[in-house]
């Protein structure tokens, strides 16, 4: 029987809470399930609370009894915080974490380096915000207790499965015994080590690096501004990398490469661990260290992918999918990327809106977007940790050159973690208008959050639906456009209208909502050059077509392309 911790974890600054573990009534019992979540972590509860919005039924799994151990993920972008204001927690991250947009780098006790992110009036979120993990965990756990849709069952680790034609089979045991679950899908979102992705023998492929961390929360007072520090070649560790950020409550987290050879457990020693961050903190100018040592750990960076994310009526997403350096602040803000992706498309499946092969699409947007930041985290990495003495000759010597040259400077860029523009995505329409766009986001990127007149943005009003955007002047949308859409909603699907009215007052008829703009913002951000103009936007924020002037015609054509839908059926099978 499976027997998780039942003493709170400890920690200086975070009150751990043990949950009562769900038990079987009848050990050996089946039981059936719409979707099973394997993994409560951040991916896991996400997707599971995306895919309730669309009135899916899911039961998540979780082998502890608790949040998980350290701070972990600290830094969220902006792209996530816009997922997970759908998710119902963006407000009370925002309240609780350190926003900040500076990153430094510092070479020989100068600094080469500055990074500003992007920001402007039309950003609802600060570009980066810094949450140590388990809060975060808390906040999606509370949003999940509200959610009626979603089951969490803590103490409940799943020790078999079994993909199947008509679903998934999964043994899972508990302090009480197992239990088998019968579920029509199943999702692994069980994080780097996924026990699911070993019970199926499916191989990670990519690179493994030399280099490793120590991750270290500490608690100090220090008069430093909310940024990334990244030092190179400090005199206490000749060679290496040390990064330094703040987390909410006096702690800050110090990452500091370990030297060739040294192994995890001597890293981890007291006596190592409070030499080295003496270290750190005297060169930064603390005269006498005093701090407290909340939680430690070791890492090694690595960048590797599974080659597909579905496997018949499982899939996978986030750390289970992928295994990505830290560096660039990519593995949660990918793996919430993933669930959103995953959790529309799941939903849309299982509800008999689309037909499987929708899912295809998942995979396939996805691992390009995995093996895209597997290769730019490849060069941060190199940079980061030098596998070579190659590399390492052109690191220090880029590195030297920024001392004194501004050009060589911008190459220590570190290439954070960015929402993805799928591009090649096979429900994208290939006969839109994309090509003749002056601007505005293309087919196949993320919508912009525009600010609207009344002070509210464009993400606030978008649902679990498609969603049509179209500019018009008057009151009315373009011929034929609303009884076709009709036509698409007695499929079921969900469909809004958004009208963007450049002229006039009062609700567009036929629009769901109607979003005055009579300042142009919308229109200029969009780069919608007239009336009739029209962006055709995913359930996940994704453009997938666009026009110049919208056609029923063409509206038809490109929500079948979106759904996966044969032409030749009369209903997705």
């Amino acid at each position: 029987m499976h027997q998780p911790q039942t003493t709170p974890r400890r920690s200086i600054y975070y009150q751990y809470k043990v949950h009562p573990p769900y038990l079987p009534a009848t050990p050996g019992e089946v039981q059936r399930a719409d979707v099973v979540v394997v993994g409560a972590g951040p991916v896991g509860l996400a997707t599971a609370l995306e895919m309730a919005r669309y009135g899916v039924r899911c039961l998540v799994l979780e082998s502890e009894l608790q949040v998980s151990e350290g701070s972990r993920a600290i830094v969220f972008t902006r792209r996530s915080m816009e997922i997970l204001q759908q998710a119902g927690v963006a407000d009370r991250i925002v309240a609780a974490g350190l926003h900040w947009r500076f990153g430094n780098s510092f070479f020989r006790g100068e600094r080469v380096f500055r990074l500003e992110a992007p920001h402007d009036e039309d950003d609802r979120f600060q570009p980066l915000t810094n949450l140590q993990q388990q809060y975060l965990e808390e906040f999606l756990v509370d949003a999940v207790a509200a959610q009626p849709a979603i089951e969490l069952r803590w103490g409940n680790r799943v020790t078999a499965i079994e993909p199947h034609d008509e679903g998934v089979r999964l043994t899972v045991d508990t302090p009480a015994g197992p239990y088998t679950l019968e579920a029509g899908w199943a999702v692994a979102a069980d994080g780097a080590r996924s026990p699911i992705r070993s019970l199926l023998g499916l191989k990670l492929e990519g690179d493994s690096y030399e280099g490793r961390f120590v991750i270290a929360d500490i608690r100090i007072r220090l008069e430093l501004p909310t940024e990334r520090l990244a030092f190179f070649d400090p005199p206490w560790n000749p060679g290496n990398t040390v990064l330094m950020h703040r987390e909410p409550g006096d702690i800050w987290r110090i990452d500091f490469q370990l030297p060739a050879g040294e192994t995890p457990e001597q890293a981890l020693q007291p006596e190592s661990l409070k030499a080295r961050i003496d270290a750190q903190l005297k060169m930064i100018g603390v005269a006498d260290p005093q701090w407290e040592m909340d939680w430690c750990s070791v890492y090694s960076a690595r960048a590797m992918t599974l080659p597909s994310y579905v496997h018949g009526r499982l899939c996978f997403t986030g750390d289970a999918a992928h295994m990505l350096p830290i560096f660039g602040v990519r593995g949660a803000n990918t793996g919430w990327q993933d669930g959103q992706n995953l959790a529309w498309k799941l939903a849309f499946v299982q509800r008999g809106w689309a037909p499987p092969s929708l899912l295809d699409s998942y995979s396939h947007e996805r691992v390009t977007a995995a093996r895209e930041i597997i290769e730019e985290a490849g060069r941060s990495t190199r940079f980061m940790t030098p596998p070579t003495a190659g590399y390492r000759l052109l690191r220090d010597a880029t590195l030297s050159l920024a001392l004194r040259q501004d050009f060589a400077r911008p190459l220590l860029h570190w290439r954070t973690s960015r929402a993805h523009d799928y591009l090649d995505s096979p429900l994208n329409s290939a006969d839109d208008d994309n090509p003749l766009f002056a601007g505005g986001p293309v087919t196949g990127a993320p919508l912009r959050n525009v600010r609207l007149e009344d002070g509210s943005f464009l993400f606030d009003h978008l649902q679990a639906a498609f969603h049509l955007l179209v500019f018009v002047e008057g009151d009315t949308l373009p011929a034929g456009v609303p009884e076709q859409l009709q036509q698409l909603r007695l499929s079921g699907v969900p469909w809004r209208v958004l009208a963007v009215r450049s002229r006039g007052q009062g609700d567009v008829p036929s629009a769901d909502l109607t979003l005055p703009d009579h300042n142009g913002r919308i229109r200029q951000r969009c780069a919608a050059p007239a009336a009739g103009a029209a962006y055709l936007v995913r359930p996940d924020q994704h453009v997938c077509a666009r026009w110049l002037q919208l056609t029923p015609q063409r509206l038809q054509e490109a929500a079948e392309k979106a759904l996966s839908v044969d032409r030749n059926r009369t209903q997705p099978t």
